[in-house]
């Protein structure tokens, strides 16, 4: 009886899972249609000439995708609505349900098509090679070899420079960077999709596109696996454009029309059809432990040298700060409040990006260094500070009693104190730091988080990886952790005391 009713409960919730299945495969198109809108993911920083705010006017946003968004959303009856998400993680970002379907240059690819459905193409795409304008040297992929080349991260044109082998290449999580650092001599080329070289290389005097375009491949709408309604309805919509050649008048106002387009017409995937996977080998998840570990050592080797700086700049920063002139005191204090009151992320930018106004072009490594050390020498010169304030006046005023100068006084019997006391901050801060680094992947450094982020825009196996990830970056400042417990159970006893052994 009882092995009667457990099948019975069994099919029972197996016919309630396939309806809810059935229903939700018609779900978010009755939902899209119920509220008025769609939500449209896509990403609007450096987005031109997909989908980018308007510079005359920030609060419209414009691009040819919008463009296009619009024309579907008046087929289906419905406005739209747009979700700023970053490019690399727009897959994931759909699937969670943050909106009801991804537009931004996004290829059509195998590994993608595992994840999620694609309509049929609205674009034709080619990539495009540029270089600066006085370059001779390269004029096809084959010169590429040993380079320094631009691309976006998870985009076809990074698996086209890793199928070369021997390019050095630099990934970029924007499509404004890699120019920007082409034109600086960070750069020997940037490869990418002919429509934002066409939008921010073209009509740049200091560069230049070198050989035809090259491979083809499609841009596609990314809808949820479930979705299926919603792709049909939407497939309509798009061969409508193309039939009544709507489409083309999009694509020739913002200049990117082109024979290629004409081929649009002539894809294989019917509008009733469903999309065919092809067999993608799975790759497991141990062949990336090499990159990772790569990038973890990297991530170290970043956090030692910064954290050397911020150790000595803050020593400095402290002194001057408590004994200094009046100017090098205002010097430090106003150095500690800026550092500390304003977003390391800013100030990497300004490192990088900056400086080269005013002459100073720094490669990613050294602007890294610099700007986490720079950093947090404000936060260790506080630390530095408190030990000091806490050593009791009394042993100044003996040293200087006995005849030590001051100076003489500081280096041997209050900084010696100080350190021991600020050391638990000055370890804790390293661990701080071991994370901070991920920071640096807005300038082109390729540490841990880079590595992952690039090996996961080009798997979608954010989870797996992710774990892996978390492990090292624990793996790292567990050890710091342990060593700043100890260091807090040494000094416990000055910190009681009030005072410190001498």
């Amino acid at each position: 009886m009882r092995k009667l009713s457990l099948i019975i409960f069994t099919l029972i919730f197996l016919i309630i899972v396939g309806s809810e299945h059935s229903y939700s495969d018609n779900h978010t198109l009755k939902k899209i249609k119920e509220r008025g809108y769609l939500l449209w993911g896509t990403d609007l920083e450096g987005g031109a000439p997909y989908a980018f705010p308007d510079p005359e006017n920030q609060n419209n946003i414009i691009g040819f995708e919008i463009d296009l968004a619009e024309a579907i959303g008046r087929k289906l009856g419905v406005k739209i609505k747009y979700v700023q998400n970053a490019w690399d993680s727009l897959i994931p970002s759909l699937e969670r349900g943050d909106f009801d379907v991804a537009v931004n240059g996004i290829e059509i690819t195998d590994e993608r098509k595992k994840r999620v459905l694609f309509s049929i193409p609205y674009y034709i795409y080619s990539e495009q090679l540029v270089v600066r304008h006085d370059n001779e040297n390269i004029k096809n992929l084959e010169d590429l070899k040993n380079k320094k080349v631009g691309t976006l991260q998870g985009a076809v044109a990074q698996e086209i420079l890793e199928k070369i082998g021997g390019v050095k290449i630099k990934h970029y999580s924007g499509v404004v960077e890699p120019y920007e650092d082409l034109v600086l001599g960070r750069l020997d080329a940037v490869f990418l999709d002919y429509p934002i070289a066409a939008y921010y290389a073209k009509p740049n005097p200091k560069l230049k596109f070198v050989g035809p375009l090259i491979a083809e491949g499609y841009y596609g709408i990314a809808i949820r696996k479930e979705d299926k309604e919603l792709k049909k309805e939407i497939d309509r919509a798009l061969k409508h454009l193309i039939d009544t050649g709507e489409l083309k008048k999009i694509y020739e106002k913002w200049g990117l029309w082109n024979e290629k387009q004409e081929k649009l017409k002539e894809y294989k995937e019917t509008i009733e059809g469903e999309q065919i996977v092809e067999t993608v080998r799975y790759t497991p998840i141990y062949s990336f432990l090499p990159a990772l570990i790569k990038g973890a050592l990297i991530t170290i080797g970043l956090s030692i040298a910064s954290m050397a700086i911020a150790i000595f700049v803050g020593l400095f920063l402290c002194l001057g700060k408590l004994y200094g002139v009046r100017p090098i005191r205002a010097f430090c204090n106003i150095y500690i409040e800026f550092f500390r009151g304003t977003p390391l992320l800013i100030q990497l930018y300004i490192i990088y990006y900056g400086l080269p106004n005013i002459g100073i072009t720094l490669n990613p490594l050294t602007a890294a260094i610099i700007g986490l050390g720079l950093n947090y020498a404000s936060y260790e010169a506080e630390l530095y500070r408190a030990g000091i304030m806490a050593i009791p006046k009394g042993q100044m005023e003996a040293a200087l009693s006995l005849g030590m100068t001051k100076k003489m006084a500081l280096r041997r019997i209050i900084l010696p104190q100080a350190i021991k006391i600020a050391l638990p901050g000055v370890t804790n801060d390293f661990i701080a730091l071991f994370k901070d680094t991920s920071l640096v992947s807005v300038i082109a450094m390729v540490e841990l988080t880079k590595t992952y982020t690039i090996i996961a825009a080009n798997t979608l196996r954010y989870f797996e990886l992710g774990l892996i990830v978390a492990f090292l970056y624990f793996g790292m400042s567990y050890p710091l952790s342990l060593i700043a417990k100890k260091l807090e159970e040494k000094i416990s006893p000055i910190n009681l005391k009030g005072g410190a052994h001498v």
